[in-house]
Formats: structure tokens, sequence, C-alpha cells
């Protein structure tokens, strides 16, 4: 394709996906707590019904109502939100830091620097047509971003992001030792060039269906509702000030150290395993407001997958949120009995 039609056809094209984007959104009901605190109850729990499958009377239907309820009262309770609450707010300096870690994290994984320097990387192993790789590269993060959705749900978020960032260090562990000791090499072969190419996949693959989609997630449940624009703006920011950085600087960096350049994201993986296995609490099949709940009375993150919120005594006044009020259902000699309740998303 010649002149100026090459990048007006692609940016073409991307309108497309916008405008498809738009309409679907046009379609999205609002989300539940929003709904609520409209004083639209009924849409509130019409929508919690649909997404969870289940009768809009039921068990986790009300347990879900009830809980917005008491969250949204604490917050009327307590004074007007400023910014810096993101930081001095009940255990929100660690929740906000974590986010924070996370979404830079995301970057710091290293899938960006296949998706930005991918035609120069492959261009060097010998390929006649360096194009054709970055689109198989494209082609693997599109499809394994549907599998993140069933990581997500059945593995877990704290397994699938240790397990998919131990594997992106695995990729660029080999990736930075093949490119650097047999890819120049007198005697170099094909072989090479083709091991770089298959674990650049690898390792996309794994981030496609673990980092990519889940610290979106991740992040954006961990945060009580009044904190949780100012907090999301903070981590999203951290995201692209690392996506900056890495593009800008990686040209210089691989100009110097070639392929061992893979090291460094091999280790800022390695530390984000252990960051996620001592940080991080498990927020699968759980509502926001327990999310919440478990950060505020400091639940260990090693055993937060078992941690039973049912055995925690709770009324409507007294769940620890962004108030700061520790007031206790014990001490009132009430009780309210909880069940397990699907996670729908604000």
């Amino acid at each position: 394709m010649q002149g100026s039609a090459s990048w007006r056809i692609p940016n073409g094209i991307s309108f497309l996906w916008a405008l498809i984007l738009g309409a679907g959104i046009l379609f999205l009901p609002e989300s539940p707590r929003f709904a609520y605190r409209q004083g639209r109850e009924e849409e509130a729990r019409n929508t919690i019904a649909r997404y969870a499958g289940v009768a809009t009377d039921s068990r986790d239907v009300n347990v879900q109502l009830t809980e917005i309820r008491v969250k949204l009262e604490e917050e009327r309770a307590g004074a007007d939100t400023h910014w810096w609450e993101i930081f001095t707010g009940p255990k929100m300096f660690y929740r906000t830091m974590i986010g924070v870690i996370l979404q830079a994290g995301q970057q710091l994984t290293g899938a960006n620097f296949f998706f930005y320097y991918g035609t120069t990387i492959f261009d060097g192993v010998g390929l006649s047509n360096s194009y054709v790789a970055q689109i198989i590269l494209g082609t693997v993060n599109v499809v394994c971003t549907f599998g993140g959705l069933y990581v997500a749900q059945k593995c877990g978020r704290r397994k699938a992001l240790i397990f998919g960032a131990g594997w992106i260090a695995m990729c660029f562990f080999i990736y930075s030792f093949v490119g650097h000791f047999l890819l120049h090499a007198e005697k170099q072969t094909q072989t090479a060039g083709n091991v770089l190419i298959v674990f650049s996949c690898f390792a996309i693959a794994s981030f496609a269906s673990t980092w990519g989609p889940l610290v979106w997630a991740v992040v954006a449940e961990m945060y009580p509702a009044r904190y949780r624009a100012p907090c999301m703006a903070l981590a999203t920011a951290s995201n692209w000030i690392w996506n900056f950085l890495i593009s800008f600087f990686t040209r210089f960096i691989t100009g110097a150290i070639d392929y061992l350049y893979g090291l460094v994201f091999a280790g800022c993986c390695i530390a984000l395993m252990f960051i996620v296995f001592f940080f991080v609490i498990e927020s699968k099949d759980r509502s926001l407001e327990e999310i919440d709940t478990m950060y505020l009375l400091g639940v260990n993150p090693i055993t937060s997958a078992s941690w039973d919120g049912s055995k925690v005594p709770h009324s409507e006044d007294n769940t620890p949120g962004a108030s700061g009020r520790n007031s206790s259902e014990a001490e009132r000699g009430q009780s309210v009995e909880r069940a397990p309740s699907r996670t729908v998303e604000e």
C-alpha cells in the first residue's frame, strides 16, 4: 500500500471500533450502586439480579442491597470527601499505593516492549517481514484476552496474577539469554530467532489472560465508592507514566545491553509475584462492600481466599467504612446473617 492510504485506512478502521463501543454503551444499565444512590432501588435490584442470574427477591440480591445501603449511610454520615483522604482515610494509604503499584506493574511486565518495538526486535532475528510477527502478537493478545474471563472466575485474582507474572518472567529469561548469547553467535541458526518469537508469544498470551485485564478489575474492586474515582485516576496515571517511560527509554537501553533488557522485566515480574502474594486480597466472588470490609479489618491477604464474612458481626451502621467509624454490632448484642454474594462492579 503506497502513499497516505498506508496510514489513513488503518486510522479509519480504528474509528469503527470506537463507534461500536459507543453504541454498545447505550445499552448498558447504570451500575446498581449509582442507581441506589439516585433513589432508584428497584432498578438497582433488577440490575443485580440480572448479572447474578437470580430472581429479584433472592437472598443474594437482598444481601447486596443491604450492603450498599449500609455503606451509603456511612458515607452520608461522614464529612465531605477531600482528595487527600485517599491517603489519610481508613486503610486508604495501603490501598492507594497497592493500586498505583499494580497499575505500574502492568506496564513493567514488559508487554508493551513487544507491542512498541516488536517490528524492530523481529527484524533483528532475520524475518523477511517483521510486521508478520507483530500481527501474530496482536492476534495472540486478542484471543487470549477472552481466556482472561475464564481465568478470573475459575482461578481467582491472586493465583492468576502470581502465575501470570511468573510465566512472563520465565519467558523473558529465555528471551534475554537466547537473544544475547545465541542470536549473534558465529554459527547462528534460524532456531534462535524462532525461539525468540515463540516465547514472545507465550509472554503476550500470559499477559493477555492475567495482568492485562485483571489488574483493572482488582484495582477497581479494592476502593470504597467515595474514594474510587480519585484512586482510580491516580492508579491509571501511574500506568500511563510507566507506559511513557518504557516507550521513551527502551531504544536507549536496548542499544546498550541489547536483549538483556528483558532481564529488567523478568526481575519486575518476580517482584510483582511477591507483592501480590503478600499484599493483595483475593476478591473473587465477593461484593465490593465485602472487599472494603476485608481491607478495613486487615484480613491477611495470604489466607483471604478462605475468609468467611458470615462470621463477622454486622449491623446497619457499624461496618467500618469511609466515615472511619468502628462501632461493633456485637456491642449491641445483635447480628445479621450474611450469605456469599456475587460481585457486581460499579
